[in-house]
């Protein structure tokens, strides 16, 4: 693939799966032998503290942000081969509030990254449970969105108000802004209710939606605990099996 794939894995609504998205389907794009980079860009910085690591850093996505360091200073390798990682910071929240007003402010992560992003196959960058400024940057930055959807009654409410997001940010700034796909989170076959709402969403949203269905997985939660994601963890795994289809269906598309 020559040119990057930047996916922002989005979803305004917190605990709907993103982090474990950028987290394991990294590890298992990176397990194709792709070369991956994500991007911790969420205050709570559990991206980062997923792989065992400190947020408290002196280089890290807020210096990346406010320019003192360069996305090379940054970048931090993972135990998983091909899969770095640039490190977040409690700092952003403030961050956001801070670069209200500057100017070209929805242009700062795409000045961080244009430079040196190109060694990447896959860029995945964790957005925060907001539609504000970070978010913004984000799919400013993006090629493409990744929607983590969590398999729950109020599933589709929030996605309206996320879809006319990313069509303003097609309009203003970043025109080639497309969704590459919609993945269920937390899916549990044998409950009725994971039915009905995978396929209220398949009737809603057709071929954006991926096959694969995230279930579930006892290991996919104790994984970052230890600091890896779950197909360090244990391989054999639901969890670890299904970020793998995952992985595969993005290489697809």
């Amino acid at each position: 693939m020559n040119e990057t794939s930047i996916i922002a894995v989005a979803n305004q609504k917190g605990g709907v799966g993103k982090t474990t998205t950028v987290i394991n389907l990294g590890a298992s794009l990176a397990m194709n032998n792709k070369d991956i980079l994500m991007i911790d860009f969420d205050p709570q910085a559990n991206a980062t503290s997923g792989f065992g690591m400190d947020s408290n850093r002196e280089t890290d996505v807020c210096s990346l942000i406010l320019g003192k360091h360069s996305l090379e200073e940054v970048i931090v390798k993972t135990e998983v081969e091909g899969l770095y990682l640039v490190p977040g910071s409690r700092d952003l929240a403030g961050l956001e509030i801070e670069l209200a007003g500057a100017e070209e402010r929805e242009f700062l992560l795409v000045e961080a990254l244009e430079k040196s992003v190109d060694r990447f196959d896959y860029v995945l960058i964790d957005c925060p449970p907001s539609l504000g400024l970070l978010t913004i940057n984000a799919l400013v930055a993006a090629t493409e969105v990744l929607i983590t959807l969590q398999s729950e009654y109020y599933a589709l409410e929030g996605l309206s108000h996320l879809m006319s997001t990313i069509r303003n940010i097609r309009k203003r700034w970043n025109a080639d802004l497309s969704v590459s796909g919609v993945v269920l989170t937390m899916f549990d076959g044998r409950l009725k209710l994971s039915q009905e709402v995978a396929l209220d969403v398949k009737e809603h949203l057709g071929s954006i939606l991926y096959k694969t269905r995230i279930p579930r997985n006892v290991k996919l939660s104790e994984a970052p605990s230890y600091g890896m994601p779950v197909i360090l963890y244990d391989a054999r795994s639901k969890g670890a099996s299904s970020y793998l289809n995952l992985a595969e269906e993005v290489l697809q598309r």
